[in-house]
Protein backbone atom coordinates (compact mmCIF):
# COMPACT_ATOMS: atom_id res chain seq x y z
CA UNK A 1 0.00 0.00 0.00
CA UNK A 2 2.45 2.81 -1.22
CA UNK A 3 1.44 6.20 -2.46
CA UNK A 4 -0.92 7.36 0.27
CA UNK A 5 0.81 10.51 0.23
CA UNK A 6 -2.71 12.51 -1.31
CA UNK A 7 -3.62 11.27 2.12
CA UNK A 8 -4.50 14.94 3.56
CA UNK A 9 -2.50 15.12 6.49
CA UNK A 10 -5.04 15.88 9.12
CA UNK A 11 -6.76 12.70 8.30
CA UNK A 12 -3.34 10.76 7.97
CA UNK A 13 -3.01 11.72 11.68
CA UNK A 14 -6.27 11.20 12.53
CA UNK A 15 -5.52 7.30 10.96
CA UNK A 16 -2.52 7.55 13.76
CA UNK A 17 -4.21 8.62 16.65
CA UNK A 18 -7.09 6.15 16.09
CA UNK A 19 -4.96 3.66 15.56
CA UNK A 20 -2.83 4.35 19.26
CA UNK A 21 -6.11 4.55 20.85
CA UNK A 22 -7.07 1.21 19.22
CA UNK A 23 -3.45 -0.24 20.59
CA UNK A 24 -3.90 1.83 24.10
CA UNK A 25 -7.86 0.25 24.73
CA UNK A 26 -7.48 -3.47 23.66
CA UNK A 27 -3.68 -4.01 25.72
CA UNK A 28 -5.57 -2.77 28.75
CA UNK A 29 -8.58 -5.45 29.14
CA UNK A 30 -5.76 -7.82 28.01
CA UNK A 31 -3.89 -6.58 30.83
CA UNK A 32 -6.36 -7.06 32.90
CA UNK A 33 -6.76 -10.86 32.75
CA UNK A 34 -3.22 -11.61 32.62
CA UNK A 35 -1.68 -9.01 35.28
CA UNK A 36 -2.61 -5.17 35.17
CA UNK A 37 0.86 -3.98 35.77
CA UNK A 38 1.27 -5.72 32.00
CA UNK A 39 -0.43 -2.91 30.71
CA UNK A 40 1.97 -0.97 28.70
CA UNK A 41 1.39 2.49 29.41
CA UNK A 42 1.78 1.75 32.87
CA UNK A 43 5.09 -0.39 32.35
CA UNK A 44 6.42 2.51 30.63
CA UNK A 45 5.50 4.95 33.29
CA UNK A 46 7.20 2.39 35.92
CA UNK A 47 10.29 2.12 34.46
CA UNK A 48 10.21 5.93 33.77
CA UNK A 49 9.89 6.53 37.64
CA UNK A 50 12.91 3.44 38.06
CA UNK A 51 14.90 5.27 35.76
CA UNK A 52 14.58 8.96 36.78
CA UNK A 53 17.43 10.49 38.56
CA UNK A 54 16.82 11.00 42.29
CA UNK A 55 16.54 14.96 41.83
CA UNK A 56 13.59 14.29 39.19
CA UNK A 57 12.35 12.50 41.58
CA UNK A 58 12.15 14.77 44.29
CA UNK A 59 11.03 17.71 41.85
CA UNK A 60 8.22 15.69 40.86
CA UNK A 61 6.89 14.97 44.29
CA UNK A 62 8.08 19.12 45.25
CA UNK A 63 6.13 20.51 42.11
CA UNK A 64 3.08 17.52 41.68
CA UNK A 65 2.85 16.12 45.92
CA UNK A 66 0.52 13.83 45.50
CA UNK A 67 -0.48 14.14 41.96
CA UNK A 68 2.90 13.39 40.54
CA UNK A 69 1.70 10.14 39.11
CA UNK A 70 -1.22 11.71 37.26
CA UNK A 71 0.93 14.01 35.70
CA UNK A 72 3.47 11.40 34.36
CA UNK A 73 1.14 8.92 33.09
CA UNK A 74 -0.38 12.88 31.39
CA UNK A 75 2.96 13.08 29.91
CA UNK A 76 2.97 9.46 29.26
CA UNK A 77 0.03 9.89 27.09
CA UNK A 78 0.98 13.04 25.47
CA UNK A 79 4.00 11.59 24.29
CA UNK A 80 2.19 8.43 22.99
CA UNK A 81 -0.51 10.67 21.23
CA UNK A 82 2.74 12.82 18.75
CA UNK A 83 3.87 9.36 18.25
CA UNK A 84 1.12 8.13 16.99
CA UNK A 85 0.21 10.85 15.00
CA UNK A 86 3.90 10.67 13.55
CA UNK A 87 3.26 7.02 12.57
CA UNK A 88 -0.17 7.71 10.84
CA UNK A 89 1.76 10.72 8.96
CA UNK A 90 4.11 7.96 7.54
CA UNK A 91 1.68 5.06 7.13
CA UNK A 92 -0.08 7.73 4.74
CA UNK A 93 3.55 7.84 2.65
CA UNK A 94 4.09 4.05 2.77
CA UNK A 95 2.37 1.64 4.85
CA UNK A 96 5.59 0.03 5.64
CA UNK A 97 6.66 2.74 7.88
CA UNK A 98 3.33 3.27 9.64
CA UNK A 99 4.03 -0.92 10.37
CA UNK A 100 7.55 -0.41 11.50
CA UNK A 101 6.67 2.59 13.74
CA UNK A 102 3.98 0.29 15.34
CA UNK A 103 6.92 -2.48 15.61
CA UNK A 104 8.94 0.02 17.40
CA UNK A 105 5.86 1.30 19.72
CA UNK A 106 5.43 -2.52 20.63
CA UNK A 107 9.58 -3.34 21.09
CA UNK A 108 9.55 -0.35 23.78
CA UNK A 109 6.16 -1.72 25.60
CA UNK A 110 7.50 -5.20 25.96
CA UNK A 111 11.40 -4.04 27.44
CA UNK A 112 9.34 -2.06 29.56
CA UNK A 113 6.83 -5.15 30.77
CA UNK A 114 9.68 -7.48 30.96
CA UNK A 115 11.87 -5.40 33.10
CA UNK A 116 9.22 -5.05 35.79
CA UNK A 117 9.59 -7.22 39.13
CA UNK A 118 7.72 -10.34 38.64
CA UNK A 119 7.29 -10.26 34.90
CA UNK A 120 6.40 -13.90 32.99
CA UNK A 121 6.19 -14.71 29.46
CA UNK A 122 2.70 -14.35 29.71
CA UNK A 123 2.97 -10.72 30.42
CA UNK A 124 4.13 -9.61 27.22
CA UNK A 125 0.32 -10.54 25.74
CA UNK A 126 -1.05 -7.27 26.34
CA UNK A 127 1.61 -5.59 24.16
CA UNK A 128 1.38 -7.81 21.60
CA UNK A 129 -2.60 -7.65 21.41
CA UNK A 130 -2.83 -4.05 21.38
CA UNK A 131 -0.03 -4.10 18.39
CA UNK A 132 -2.16 -6.46 16.47
CA UNK A 133 -5.06 -4.44 16.71
CA UNK A 134 -3.20 -1.46 16.10
CA UNK A 135 -1.98 -2.75 12.47
CA UNK A 136 -5.44 -4.35 11.52
CA UNK A 137 -7.08 -0.82 12.22
CA UNK A 138 -4.32 0.74 10.56
CA UNK A 139 -4.75 -1.24 7.25
CA UNK A 140 -8.73 -1.08 7.75
CA UNK A 141 -8.33 2.86 8.39
CA UNK A 142 -6.15 3.33 5.05
CA UNK A 143 -8.77 1.18 3.25
CA UNK A 144 -11.88 3.39 4.56
CA UNK A 145 -10.18 6.71 3.29
CA UNK A 146 -8.71 4.93 0.05
CA UNK A 147 -11.52 2.60 -1.31
CA UNK A 148 -10.37 0.59 -3.94
CA UNK A 149 -7.49 -1.68 -3.14
CA UNK A 150 -4.25 -1.07 -1.99
CA UNK A 151 -3.11 2.06 -4.13
CA UNK A 152 -0.30 1.93 -6.16
CA UNK A 153 3.00 5.12 -7.17
CA UNK A 154 0.70 6.88 -9.80
CA UNK A 155 1.61 7.74 -13.22
CA UNK A 156 3.13 10.99 -14.00
CA UNK A 157 0.17 13.22 -14.35
CA UNK A 158 -1.26 14.74 -17.42
CA UNK A 159 -3.00 18.35 -17.71
CA UNK A 160 -6.56 16.08 -16.58
CA UNK A 161 -4.58 13.49 -13.35
CA UNK A 162 -7.25 12.86 -11.09
CA UNK A 163 -10.32 13.47 -13.01
CA UNK A 164 -12.44 10.75 -14.22
CA UNK A 165 -13.94 10.84 -17.73
CA UNK A 166 -16.98 12.47 -17.17
CA UNK A 167 -16.88 13.23 -14.10
CA UNK A 168 -17.30 16.93 -14.55
CA UNK A 169 -15.21 19.96 -12.55
CA UNK A 170 -17.01 18.63 -9.25
CA UNK A 171 -13.92 15.65 -9.52
CA UNK A 172 -10.46 16.55 -9.00
CA UNK A 173 -11.33 19.52 -9.12
CA UNK A 174 -11.14 23.66 -7.59
CA UNK A 175 -13.81 24.65 -10.18
CA UNK A 176 -17.65 24.32 -9.57
CA UNK A 177 -20.69 25.37 -11.35
CA UNK A 178 -20.39 29.02 -11.97
CA UNK A 179 -16.66 28.75 -11.34
CA UNK A 180 -17.32 29.02 -7.27
CA UNK A 181 -14.50 26.96 -6.07
CA UNK A 182 -15.19 23.67 -3.84
CA UNK A 183 -12.44 22.07 -1.69
CA UNK A 184 -10.12 19.87 -3.98
CA UNK A 185 -10.73 16.36 -3.41
CA UNK A 186 -7.39 14.44 -3.75
CA UNK A 187 -7.09 11.31 -5.85
CA UNK A 188 -4.21 8.62 -6.23
CA UNK A 189 -4.18 6.36 -9.03
CA UNK A 190 -5.11 2.54 -9.00
CA UNK A 191 -2.82 -0.03 -11.00
CA UNK A 192 -4.41 0.46 -14.28
CA UNK A 193 -4.04 3.75 -14.25
CA UNK A 194 -8.14 4.37 -12.64
CA UNK A 195 -7.54 7.39 -10.30
CA UNK A 196 -8.95 7.02 -6.49
CA UNK A 197 -10.52 9.45 -4.74
CA UNK A 198 -9.61 10.25 -0.92
CA UNK A 199 -13.13 8.95 1.07
CA UNK A 200 -13.34 11.13 3.53
CA UNK A 201 -16.68 9.89 5.00
CA UNK A 202 -15.52 6.57 4.57
CA UNK A 203 -12.30 7.52 6.46
CA UNK A 204 -14.16 9.58 8.89
CA UNK A 205 -16.79 6.28 9.57
CA UNK A 206 -14.39 4.31 10.36
CA UNK A 207 -12.34 6.09 12.79
CA UNK A 208 -16.05 6.42 14.46
CA UNK A 209 -15.31 2.62 14.64
CA UNK A 210 -11.66 2.60 16.01
CA UNK A 211 -12.59 4.91 18.81
CA UNK A 212 -16.07 3.01 19.42
CA UNK A 213 -13.77 -0.33 20.29
CA UNK A 214 -11.13 1.60 21.81
CA UNK A 215 -13.77 2.93 24.52
CA UNK A 216 -15.25 -0.27 24.93
CA UNK A 217 -11.98 -2.16 24.91
CA UNK A 218 -11.08 0.59 27.89
CA UNK A 219 -14.35 0.18 29.99
CA UNK A 220 -14.07 -3.57 30.29
CA UNK A 221 -10.16 -3.04 30.77
CA UNK A 222 -10.74 -0.49 33.30
CA UNK A 223 -13.65 -2.99 35.01
CA UNK A 224 -11.17 -5.71 35.32
CA UNK A 225 -8.44 -4.22 36.54
CA UNK A 226 -10.27 -2.17 38.91
CA UNK A 227 -10.50 -4.79 41.24
CA UNK A 228 -14.14 -5.26 42.05
CA UNK A 229 -13.38 -8.47 43.95
CA UNK A 230 -10.78 -7.27 45.91
CA UNK A 231 -12.92 -4.24 46.87
CA UNK A 232 -15.73 -6.57 47.88
CA UNK A 233 -13.37 -8.67 49.43
CA UNK A 234 -12.28 -5.37 51.57
CA UNK A 235 -15.79 -4.70 52.46
CA UNK A 236 -16.92 -8.12 53.45
CA UNK A 237 -14.04 -8.20 55.66
CA UNK A 238 -14.82 -8.68 59.90
CA UNK A 239 -11.89 -7.40 61.71
CA UNK A 240 -11.11 -9.33 65.13
CA UNK A 241 -11.22 -7.77 68.35
CA UNK A 242 -7.14 -6.92 69.19
CA UNK A 243 -5.59 -8.65 71.81
CA UNK A 244 -3.94 -5.43 72.83
CA UNK A 245 -6.37 -2.61 72.55
CA UNK A 246 -5.28 1.00 72.13
CA UNK A 247 -5.24 2.80 75.38
CA UNK A 248 -8.42 5.04 75.35
CA UNK A 249 -7.00 9.06 74.51
CA UNK A 250 -6.18 11.10 77.14
CA UNK A 251 -8.56 14.48 77.48
CA UNK A 252 -7.25 17.11 75.40
CA UNK A 253 -5.21 14.81 72.77
CA UNK A 254 -6.98 16.80 70.14
CA UNK A 255 -7.17 20.81 71.00
CA UNK A 256 -10.19 21.11 68.03
CA UNK A 257 -8.59 24.02 66.31
CA UNK A 258 -10.40 25.16 63.17
CA UNK A 259 -7.41 24.48 60.47
CA UNK A 260 -5.40 22.64 62.77
CA UNK A 261 -4.66 18.97 61.81
CA UNK A 262 -6.67 16.80 63.80
CA UNK A 263 -5.24 13.95 66.28
CA UNK A 264 -6.54 11.21 63.59
CA UNK A 265 -6.06 11.90 60.07
CA UNK A 266 -9.34 10.32 58.16
CA UNK A 267 -8.15 7.87 55.68
CA UNK A 268 -9.19 9.58 53.16
CA UNK A 269 -7.08 12.33 54.17
CA UNK A 270 -4.19 10.46 55.27
CA UNK A 271 -0.57 11.36 52.50
CA UNK A 272 0.09 8.68 50.12
CA UNK A 273 3.20 8.38 48.62
CA UNK A 274 4.75 5.30 46.63
CA UNK A 275 6.04 4.78 42.92
CA UNK A 276 2.56 2.22 42.23
CA UNK A 277 1.16 4.14 39.27
CA UNK A 278 -1.63 1.54 39.39
CA UNK A 279 -2.95 0.59 42.70
CA UNK A 280 -2.12 -3.07 43.50
CA UNK A 281 -5.07 -4.78 43.32
CA UNK A 282 -4.10 -7.60 45.76
CA UNK A 283 -6.86 -10.49 46.65
CA UNK A 284 -6.60 -11.21 50.46
CA UNK A 285 -7.55 -14.83 49.28
CA UNK A 286 -4.50 -15.15 47.08
CA UNK A 287 -2.10 -13.29 49.96
CA UNK A 288 0.78 -14.88 51.08
CA UNK A 289 3.77 -13.45 53.20
CA UNK A 290 6.84 -15.21 52.84
CA UNK A 291 9.78 -14.51 55.38
CA UNK A 292 13.09 -16.29 54.32
CA UNK A 293 16.78 -15.86 54.08
CA UNK A 294 19.05 -15.46 57.14
CA UNK A 295 16.56 -17.61 59.44
CA UNK A 296 16.44 -21.09 60.81
CA UNK A 297 12.76 -21.93 59.50
CA UNK A 298 11.64 -20.05 56.57
CA UNK A 299 7.75 -18.94 57.05
CA UNK A 300 4.61 -18.80 54.85
CA UNK A 301 2.03 -17.21 56.26
CA UNK A 302 -1.56 -16.68 54.59
CA UNK A 303 -4.18 -13.62 55.15
CA UNK A 304 -6.14 -15.83 57.42
CA UNK A 305 -3.16 -17.11 59.24
CA UNK A 306 -2.53 -13.17 60.09
CA UNK A 307 -6.16 -12.72 61.42
CA UNK A 308 -5.82 -15.99 63.65
CA UNK A 309 -2.86 -14.07 65.28
CA UNK A 310 -3.21 -11.85 68.50
CA UNK A 311 -3.80 -8.27 67.24
CA UNK A 312 -2.55 -5.67 68.53
CA UNK A 313 -3.22 -1.99 68.20
CA UNK A 314 -1.54 1.06 68.45
CA UNK A 315 -1.97 4.76 67.65
CA UNK A 316 1.16 5.61 65.05
CA UNK A 317 2.25 8.74 63.28
CA UNK A 318 3.35 7.76 59.90
CA UNK A 319 6.17 10.35 57.71
CA UNK A 320 7.30 10.57 54.39
CA UNK A 321 11.05 11.77 54.10
CA UNK A 322 10.28 13.52 50.92
CA UNK A 323 8.08 16.08 53.73
CA UNK A 324 9.50 19.59 53.24
CA UNK A 325 9.66 21.20 56.53
CA UNK A 326 6.82 22.97 56.88
CA UNK A 327 5.06 19.59 54.50
CA UNK A 328 1.70 17.78 54.61
CA UNK A 329 3.14 14.38 54.10
CA UNK A 330 2.56 13.13 57.55
CA UNK A 331 -0.58 11.66 59.19
CA UNK A 332 -1.81 9.81 62.65
CA UNK A 333 -3.77 7.18 62.46
CA UNK A 334 -5.09 3.88 64.82
CA UNK A 335 -3.51 0.73 63.17
CA UNK A 336 -4.27 -2.93 63.70
CA UNK A 337 -1.94 -5.92 63.26
CA UNK A 338 0.21 -8.73 64.27
CA UNK A 339 3.57 -7.96 66.04
CA UNK A 340 5.91 -8.24 62.96
CA UNK A 341 8.80 -8.55 65.91
CA UNK A 342 7.05 -11.95 66.98
CA UNK A 343 6.41 -13.22 63.30
CA UNK A 344 10.36 -12.47 62.91
CA UNK A 345 11.37 -14.46 66.29
CA UNK A 346 9.20 -17.82 64.96
CA UNK A 347 11.24 -17.73 62.04
CA UNK A 348 14.56 -17.66 64.48
CA UNK A 349 16.57 -14.83 62.87
CA UNK A 350 20.18 -15.44 62.62
CA UNK A 351 22.56 -12.96 65.00
CA UNK A 352 24.28 -11.85 62.13
CA UNK A 353 21.51 -10.52 59.86
CA UNK A 354 20.81 -6.64 60.15
CA UNK A 355 18.28 -5.93 57.60
CA UNK A 356 14.59 -6.86 55.94
CA UNK A 357 14.76 -6.22 52.92
CA UNK A 358 10.95 -6.32 52.06
CA UNK A 359 9.15 -6.55 48.60
CA UNK A 360 5.44 -5.17 48.00
CA UNK A 361 3.17 -6.53 45.20
CA UNK A 362 4.63 -4.22 42.80
CA UNK A 363 7.84 -5.48 42.96
CA UNK A 364 9.18 -2.03 44.95
CA UNK A 365 11.42 -3.24 48.22
CA UNK A 366 12.37 -1.39 51.62
CA UNK A 367 15.33 -2.12 53.96
CA UNK A 368 14.34 -2.06 57.33
CA UNK A 369 16.83 -2.29 60.34
CA UNK A 370 15.98 -5.58 62.26
CA UNK A 371 17.06 -3.67 65.83
CA UNK A 372 14.51 -1.33 65.47
CA UNK A 373 12.09 -3.58 65.00
CA UNK A 374 12.63 -6.20 67.52
CA UNK A 375 13.47 -2.89 70.43
CA UNK A 376 10.39 -3.53 71.88
CA UNK A 377 7.90 -0.71 69.83
CA UNK A 378 4.67 -1.64 68.31
CA UNK A 379 6.33 -2.37 64.52
CA UNK A 380 3.19 -4.08 63.10
CA UNK A 381 2.06 -6.20 59.95
CA UNK A 382 -1.01 -3.91 59.39
CA UNK A 383 -4.39 -4.92 58.61
CA UNK A 384 -6.39 -2.06 59.26
CA UNK A 385 -6.31 1.84 59.48
CA UNK A 386 -8.84 3.97 61.73
CA UNK A 387 -11.18 1.09 62.48
CA UNK A 388 -11.45 -0.73 59.44
CA UNK A 389 -9.57 -2.88 56.64
CA UNK A 390 -6.90 -1.07 55.07
CA UNK A 391 -7.64 1.31 52.16
CA UNK A 392 -6.51 -0.20 48.97
CA UNK A 393 -4.14 2.97 48.30
CA UNK A 394 -2.69 2.57 51.45
CA UNK A 395 -2.03 -1.52 51.27
CA UNK A 396 -4.70 -3.68 51.20
CA UNK A 397 -4.29 -6.18 52.54
CA UNK A 398 -1.40 -5.97 54.61
CA UNK A 399 1.33 -3.41 54.91
CA UNK A 400 4.28 -2.74 57.64
CA UNK A 401 4.18 -0.22 60.04
CA UNK A 402 7.27 0.60 62.11
CA UNK A 403 7.46 3.67 64.52
CA UNK A 404 10.29 6.16 64.46
CA UNK A 405 11.36 5.50 60.68
CA UNK A 406 10.44 7.58 57.93
CA UNK A 407 8.35 5.26 55.05
CA UNK A 408 10.79 4.26 52.80
CA UNK A 409 12.58 2.16 54.69
CA UNK A 410 9.39 0.83 56.99
CA UNK A 411 6.22 1.19 55.57
CA UNK A 412 5.76 -1.45 52.54
CA UNK A 413 2.48 -1.39 51.20
CA UNK A 414 0.55 -5.01 49.59
CA UNK A 415 4.09 -6.57 51.26
CA UNK A 416 4.66 -10.07 50.09
CA UNK A 417 8.03 -11.12 50.67
CA UNK A 418 10.24 -10.42 53.75
CA UNK A 419 13.97 -11.07 53.30
CA UNK A 420 16.05 -11.18 56.64
CA UNK A 421 19.34 -10.12 55.41
CA UNK A 422 22.12 -7.46 56.09
CA UNK A 423 22.80 -4.21 54.85
CA UNK A 424 26.25 -4.89 53.21
CA UNK A 425 24.39 -7.51 51.12
CA UNK A 426 21.59 -5.86 49.81
CA UNK A 427 19.58 -2.59 48.81
CA UNK A 428 16.35 -1.94 48.66
CA UNK A 429 14.49 0.37 46.11
CA UNK A 430 15.63 3.99 47.44
CA UNK A 431 18.56 3.05 48.89
CA UNK A 432 20.00 1.97 45.79
CA UNK A 433 19.55 5.74 44.83
CA UNK A 434 21.51 7.19 46.95
CA UNK A 435 19.12 7.51 49.91
CA UNK A 436 20.46 6.46 53.53
CA UNK A 437 19.85 3.12 54.01
CA UNK A 438 18.22 3.92 58.02
CA UNK A 439 16.01 6.65 58.07
CA UNK A 440 15.00 7.77 61.74
CA UNK A 441 12.12 10.24 61.71
CA UNK A 442 13.94 14.00 62.72
CA UNK A 443 12.15 16.17 65.42
CA UNK A 444 10.21 18.83 63.30
CA UNK A 445 7.29 20.88 63.96
CA UNK A 446 4.50 22.86 61.78
CA UNK A 447 2.05 25.93 62.32
CA UNK A 448 -1.28 25.23 60.45
CA UNK A 449 -2.75 28.18 61.76
CA UNK A 450 -2.52 30.75 60.66
CA UNK A 451 -1.39 29.51 57.11
CA UNK A 452 1.25 31.23 55.35
CA UNK A 453 0.08 34.38 53.48
CA UNK A 454 -2.68 35.20 55.32
CA UNK A 455 -4.56 38.20 56.78
CA UNK A 456 -5.67 37.98 60.14
CA UNK A 457 -7.46 40.84 62.12
CA UNK A 458 -5.61 42.19 64.64
CA UNK A 459 -6.03 41.42 68.43
CA UNK A 460 -5.66 38.50 70.10
CA UNK A 461 -5.41 35.24 68.35
CA UNK A 462 -4.51 31.64 68.09
CA UNK A 463 -1.29 29.91 66.59
CA UNK A 464 -0.88 26.41 66.69
CA UNK A 465 0.27 23.70 65.03
CA UNK A 466 1.96 20.22 65.57
CA UNK A 467 4.78 19.08 66.11
CA UNK A 468 6.35 14.92 65.87
CA UNK A 469 9.63 13.05 66.99
CA UNK A 470 8.11 9.33 67.19
CA UNK A 471 9.17 6.90 69.46
CA UNK A 472 11.44 9.69 71.38
CA UNK A 473 8.08 12.00 72.07
CA UNK A 474 7.39 15.64 71.93
CA UNK A 475 8.83 17.50 75.46
CA UNK A 476 7.85 21.06 74.50
CA UNK A 477 7.03 23.53 71.39
CA UNK A 478 8.14 27.20 71.23
CA UNK A 479 6.84 30.02 69.35
CA UNK A 480 8.16 33.13 68.19
CA UNK A 481 7.20 36.08 66.33
CA UNK A 482 9.48 38.33 63.97
CA UNK A 483 12.72 38.96 66.17
CA UNK A 484 10.72 38.49 69.52
CA UNK A 485 11.30 35.84 72.42
CA UNK A 486 10.84 32.55 72.24
CA UNK A 487 7.86 31.51 73.76
CA UNK A 488 6.68 28.22 75.08
CA UNK A 489 3.58 26.66 73.66
CA UNK A 490 0.84 24.83 75.45
CA UNK A 491 1.01 21.16 74.64
CA UNK A 492 -2.11 19.05 73.72
CA UNK A 493 -2.43 15.29 75.17
CA UNK A 494 -0.47 12.67 73.35
CA UNK A 495 -1.31 8.89 74.47
CA UNK A 496 2.47 7.74 73.45
CA UNK A 497 5.97 8.77 72.26
CA UNK A 498 4.59 7.49 68.54
CA UNK A 499 2.25 9.70 67.67
CA UNK A 500 2.32 13.38 67.16
CA UNK A 501 1.37 16.16 69.53
CA UNK A 502 -0.95 19.50 68.95
CA UNK A 503 0.43 22.15 70.70
CA UNK A 504 -1.43 25.92 70.43
CA UNK A 505 -0.43 29.92 71.53
CA UNK A 506 -3.99 31.25 71.96
CA UNK A 507 -2.63 34.97 73.21
CA UNK A 508 -0.53 36.22 70.53
CA UNK A 509 -1.26 39.88 70.49
CA UNK A 510 -1.39 40.72 66.94
CA UNK A 511 -0.28 44.26 65.51
CA UNK A 512 -0.90 45.14 62.34
CA UNK A 513 1.92 44.90 60.05
CA UNK A 514 3.53 42.08 58.54
CA UNK A 515 5.08 39.27 60.46
CA UNK A 516 6.90 36.38 60.23
CA UNK A 517 6.00 33.23 62.74
CA UNK A 518 8.35 30.26 63.73
CA UNK A 519 7.99 27.66 65.40
CA UNK A 520 11.06 24.66 67.20
CA UNK A 521 10.25 21.38 68.89
CA UNK A 522 12.63 19.53 71.52
CA UNK A 523 11.86 16.17 72.08
CA UNK A 524 12.05 13.94 75.42
CA UNK A 525 15.75 13.28 74.92
CA UNK A 526 16.70 17.37 75.06
CA UNK A 527 17.24 17.47 71.53
CA UNK A 528 16.26 21.06 69.88
CA UNK A 529 14.88 21.31 66.44
CA UNK A 530 17.98 22.57 64.44
CA UNK A 531 17.71 25.76 62.39
CA UNK A 532 20.00 24.40 59.97
CA UNK A 533 18.03 23.95 56.34
CA UNK A 534 19.00 20.57 54.56
CA UNK A 535 17.12 19.20 51.84
CA UNK A 536 15.48 15.86 52.07
CA UNK A 537 17.96 13.61 50.55
CA UNK A 538 19.63 11.62 51.75
CA UNK A 539 17.88 10.96 54.94
CA UNK A 540 15.39 13.87 55.17
CA UNK A 541 14.48 17.62 55.52
CA UNK A 542 16.02 19.59 58.64
CA UNK A 543 14.97 22.92 59.20
CA UNK A 544 11.98 25.77 61.52
CA UNK A 545 8.98 25.99 59.70
CA UNK A 546 7.87 29.70 59.43
CA UNK A 547 4.60 31.54 58.23
CA UNK A 548 4.35 35.30 56.86
CA UNK A 549 1.05 36.96 57.88
CA UNK A 550 -0.15 40.23 57.32
CA UNK A 551 -2.19 41.50 60.66
CA UNK A 552 -5.13 44.20 59.64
Amino acid sequence: MDGNERVPRWAAALIGLVTGAVAVGVSLPVAGLVRPSAFPVVAVGDAAVDLAPAPVKDFAIRAFGENDKTVLLTGVFAVLTVIAAVIGLLAARNVRYGVAGLAAFGVVGLLAVLTRPGAGPVDVVPTLAGVGAAVFALFLLLRRALPGGPAVPAAVPGPDAGVEPGAGPGVGSSAGPGGRGEAPVPSVRRAGGAPRAFDRRGLLIGALGGVAVAGASGVIGRMLASGAEVSAARTALRLPRPAVPAPPLPAGVDLRIGGLSPFVTPNQDFYRVDTALVVPQVDPRNWTLRIHGMVDRPVELTFADLMRRPLIEAYITLCCVSNEVGGPYIGNARWLGPSLAAVLREAGVHREADMLLATSADGWTSGTPIDVVLDGRDALLALAMNGEALPVEHGFPVRQVVPGLYGYVSAVKWVTDIKVTRFDRDQAYWTSRGWSARGPVKTESRIDVPEDGARVHAGRTTIAGVAWAQHKGVAGVEVRVDAGPWREARLAAAPTADTWRQWVIDDWDAVPGRHVIAVRATDATGYLQTAERVPVVPDGATGRHTVTVEVV
